[in-house]
């Protein structure tokens, strides 16, 4: 049948097209089904794309399913997933029209599966680059960079090992597919003893991603891997790529990739890989580096800890000491004290002795545990406030404002460090203003488009300078009055700490740290702004 079309307009001798030239050279699949979504008629294209037998296409499973009737046909282009065989899966986008007055559709077809795979590779690491960023725990990050691997590219498995900080002991941080066995390195190790290669650790070694074809049979056949072979049995994988996670140049890490029956590695799947692997090791040096500064922060608070004992706890004990053995001496040289004398020693030894107790108490407060919910964190200040109100005689008033419950949302670690800056900012108030009423405010305000966490700590007392001097090289710009731990902790989440003399008098310390922006768990009706 002719379509009343010619190849060449205004070519009176070209020949015409014929309506079967056109299905059998079209570059997209062209079928008609049935109501049971079997093939009754597919062009060439057709055929290749959903790998069909030449001489049986009628009758054949189709991957589009057919609509209830005619009516409910719909409308637009359409996706569908393909397996012609193991391990080949494809995505065709589609669209079906009715064959009037007949159970039949015409559907018309085109391979999709390449760019939905780059579409999904591209999602999977913008995922899981915020997943770094978030600052979660090592442990679920990995976990979850693992799963998203495995899921965008239907592998079989994936594992995510990272070295330990003596370097001799790989750890299973984070799978999929694969079970995370405690003694996985430790069989590991025997199977290496028994003579098995391990490509992993050729890899990390070599510091360079290694591939290997038909790795499972020659993994299952080999005695040498016995040790392994229960562990990595299921699921079924065929071709093997370990890829090194690196960090500042040096090995901290490795990504072991399992891929399914009929998949093979190319230049995209190992691209995709190496990203992966790079947004891995980020994470691990992300974790690193914070382990650090907790250390650093540790040191410094222990540091402060032995200086307040020194400055009040240590010599006020001294001096209770000294005034005890003072009466011994007069007694011992047969001068017995006057009991006025020995009235006025008792009421100093009696006063130290509260003193001594009220700045060990201070202490017990200010090392209480770990801060981990927004309850948790408006509990302890309000506490903090009222026992140090309590030990010291200042008047110490706490106030919260958090209409949103914003806080509840907030890492835990953040919070502990909130609590950490707020602590040591009301302790220098106390130990160095000289203050008769202090005020500790926390909650969230806006700041412009963003919104932003708030601890303040206010004082009547003599103040301090608002900026400390730069401290000279190896030196510390805290001034002793901790200002270091506490910039430390504010900046580890992009904040800051600042300090001012208001024209009143005193001090004040602010802590302002910016909250991450939210997406609302439902779209805004028409009509609403953007807040």
């Amino acid at each position: 049948m002719e379509l009343g079309v010619r190849a060449g307009v205004g070519t009176p001798h070209a020949p015409a097209t014929s309506s079967d030239e056109v299905l059998e050279h079209a570059a997209e699949g062209l079928a008609v089904i049935d109501a049971q979504a079997r093939f009754l008629e597919a062009n060439p294209a057709a055929v290749q794309l959903c790998a069909l037998p030449p001489g049986a296409v009628v009758g054949s499973r189709s991957p589009f399913p057919a609509p209830e009737d005619e009516e409910s046909t719909r409308t637009g282009e359409q996706t569908v997933a393909w397996e012609p065989a193991p391990g080949q899966r494809r995505e065709f986008a589609y669209v079906l029209a009715p064959v009037p007055g007949r159970q039949r559709w015409v559907v018309s077809f085109r391979d999709v599966t390449l760019s939905r795979l780059r579409e999904r590779r591209l999602a999977a690491i913008a995922k899981v680059a915020s997943s770094v960023a978030s600052k979660r725990s090592l442990v679920g990050t990995l976990e979850a960079l693992a799963q998203e691997v495995a899921r965008t590219d239907a592998l079989a498995g994936v594992q995510i090992l990272t070295v330990n900080s003596s370097g001799d002991r790989l750890h299973v941080m984070g799978a999929a597919g694969f079970g995370r066995d405690v003694r996985f390195f430790d069989k590991l190790m025997a199977s290496r003893a028994q003579g098995a290669r391990l490509l992993m650790l050729d890899a990390l070694e070599k510091r360079q991603p290694l591939i290997s074809a038909d790795r499972y049979d020659a993994v299952m056949s080999d005695p040498d891997w016995a040790p392994l072979h229960d562990a990595m049995r299921h699921p079924r994988w065929d071709w093997f790529v370990s890829v090194p996670l690196l960090a500042r140049g040096e090995p901290v890490g490795i990504l072991n990739a399992f891929f399914a029956p009929g998949q093979v590695v190319g230049d995209t799947e190992l691209e995709f890989l190496l990203a992966m692997a790079e947004q891995a090791a980020m994470a691990v040096d992300h974790a690193a580096l914070l382990e650090r500064e907790r250390d650093v922060a540790r040191r410094e608070e222990r540091q402060r800890l032995a200086r307040d004992l020194h400055d009040s706890v240590v010599q006020q004990v001294f001096s209770m000491m000294m005034q005890a053995r003072s009466l011994g001496v007069l007694v011992e040289r047969g001068r017995p004290p006057a009991p006025e004398a020995v009235a006025q020693v008792a009421d100093d030894l009696s006063s130290s002795a509260e003193a001594v107790l009220a700045d060990l108490r201070g202490m017990v407060v200010e090392l209480r545990p770990a801060v981990t919910t927004a309850t948790g964190l408006t509990s302890a200040l309000r506490s903090l406030a009222e026992t140090t109100s309590a030990r010291t005689g200042v008047a110490v008033t706490f106030d919260v404002d958090d209409p949103a419950a914003e806080l509840a949302g907030l890492d835990a670690d953040l919070l502990e460090d909130v609590y950490r800056i707020a602590a040591e900012a009301l302790h220098n108030s106390v130990k160095h203003a000289a203050a008769s009423r202090i005020d500790l405010r926390l909650g969230v305000t806006a700041h412009g488009r963003r919104r932003r966490l708030v601890a303040e700590v206010t004082d009547d007392g003599c103040g301090f300078p608002a900026e400390p001097a730069p401290a000279p090289a190896g030196g510390s710009a805290s001034s002793g009055l901790g200002m270091t731990v506490m910039r430390e902790r504010a900046a580890r989440w992009g904040g800051a700490v600042r300090v001012r003399r208001p024209a009143s008098g005193g001090a004040s310390v602010r802590l302002t740290l910016p909250l991450p922006t939210s997406v609302p768990a439902t779209p805004a009706t028409e009509g609403e702004e953007e807040s």
